[in-house]
This record gives C-alpha cells, sequence and structure tokens, in this order.
C-alpha cells in the first residue's frame, strides 16, 4: 500500500476562498481531535478576520500576529522581534472524550 496512488490525496489551496468554502467546512464536519482542533479554531479566526480584509491594517495585522503566536510552534524569532509588544490571544482547551466517527 506504501506505493499504492491510491493512498494519499493532496489538494491545493490557491485562495482564500478554498479555504472558506472547502477546507474550514470539511473541518467543521470531521473534527480534529485534542490541541489540533484549538489551532484550527484560532485558524478560522485568522481566515475571518482576513475575508473581512482586517489583514490589510496594521491593526488587523497586529490581531493576526497575536492569533499565531497561540498557534502551533508559536512565533518565529524574526517575527517576534518585528512585533515586539505581542499578546498572545487564550487558546482554547479542547477536550476531547471520544472519536465522533472512526471513518
Amino acid at each position: 500500500m506504501k506505493n499504492d496512488p491510491q493512498s494519499e490525496i493532496s489538494f491545493r489551496v490557491n485562495s482564500l476562498q478554498d479555504l472558506t468554502n472547502i477546507i474550514i467546512p470539511h473541518f467543521l464536519k470531521y473534527p480534529l481531535l485534542a490541541q489540533k482542533a484549538a489551532d484550527f479554531y484560532l485558524f478560522k479566526q485568522v481566515t475571518e478576520l482576513m475575508k473581512n480584509k482586517a489583514h490589510l491594517k496594521t491593526e488587523g495585522i497586529k490581531e493576526i500576529i497575536n492569533i499565531k503566536a497561540s498557534m502551533n510552534l508559536g512565533l518565529s524569532d524574526e517575527l517576534k522581534s518585528n512585533f515586539i509588544n505581542t499578546v498572545p490571544v487564550q487558546r482554547p482547551t479542547i477536550k476531547t472524550t471520544n472519536i465522533p466517527d472512526s471513518n
């Protein structure tokens, strides 16, 4: 199965519209588990900000950086040095007690 071409699927995201119309609805229907779900909800907040064009203003960029600071690995050293007044947002706590759909 390792070399089976059907064992892997890839999807290329080319736009914010792909994120909001395909990727985000998929993960709302088939939720991630544990703390990956927290990253997803933060990521969803960033896409909403971008959809509302907040990323085109300084305050919007700062808000996105604050969200990024709470995600996954946080900020790179370069972002930390460029955004010294970053205040990470509260990271959602995810408590998964069961797997909603094993498929």
